[in-house]
């Protein structure tokens, strides 16, 4: 991209003196908002104190999350408490969180607690033949079992991306459902036009995966993101 991206430059050398082989999820979406991804409010906190007043700032109901950039995979570890109703659930679900994460040093992720009907996956491959690839499908809990997915490699134009929507075989997903609204499909478009840029940008970016994708209204709205380095 024309614009220098230095809160991206900043995390990327970071986990590299650091020999990390992932980002954390906050610094996943920190490089994906920077690209102007659109990505779910909210807030790193240290202790339960920050937990509270970062739940309370966003509003309930809110999710909670283990956030390391060692941790990969949260709900089967059961690091992840959703649809946190108020105060008292939201310490029932640090102190789970904190009895699971003993020994090892996390921080905790409050977000805002976005729901939609339509599950959506993103992501980003570097290809050893074709390089950075961008990926496109339906998400959720349905991307393995599916596998509904479009590739292309990037850079990606704005028809490029328009015809990898169509691809997927749920496609219809993106257009009024159910009584849900028609996508934003130039958001989306845009969406994924940005990851390839990124994995243009930062060779040092092996794979991007947002997971899910929630389409908040007709909005994309990325609301778990994972970018893993070269090297791991």
């Amino acid at each position: 991209m024309e614009i220098e991206m230095k809160e991206t430059v900043k995390i990327l050398n970071a986990a590299k003196t650091g020999g990390q082989s992932r980002l954390s999820e906050f610094e996943s979406k920190q490089i994906l908002s920077e690209y102007n991804i659109p990505v779910v409010q909210e807030t790193l906190a240290k202790n339960i104190e920050q937990v509270k007043s970062a739940a309370s700032a966003i509003g309930y109901p809110v999710a909670l999350k283990a956030c390391s950039s060692a941790i990969a995979h949260k709900t089967e570890g059961g690091l992840i408490a959703l649809d946190i109703k108020d105060e008292e659930a939201l310490l029932t679900g640090f102190e789970d969180i904190q009895k699971r994460t003993k020994g090892m040093s996390v921080d905790f992720l409050v977000q805002e607690m976005i729901k939609g009907g339509r599950e959506l996956v993103m992501g980003l491959v570097r290809d050893p033949q074709f390089g950075p690839c961008v990926m496109f499908g339906l998400g959720g809990i349905f991307t393995e079992a599916l596998s509904d997915v479009s590739f292309r490699s990037a850079p990606l134009t704005e028809e490029d991306a328009l015809e990898m929507m169509q691809e997927i075989k749920g496609h219809k997903i993106l257009s009024a459902f159910r009584g849900m609204p028609e996508m934003d499909l130039g958001k989306l478009s845009k969406c994924l036009i940005r990851l390839g840029e990124i994995g243009l940008d930062h060779e040092a970016i092996r794979e991007i995966d947002i997971n899910p994708l929630i389409v908040k209204g007709s909005q994309p709205v990325a609301v778990d993101a994972l970018i893993v380095l070269d090297g791991e």
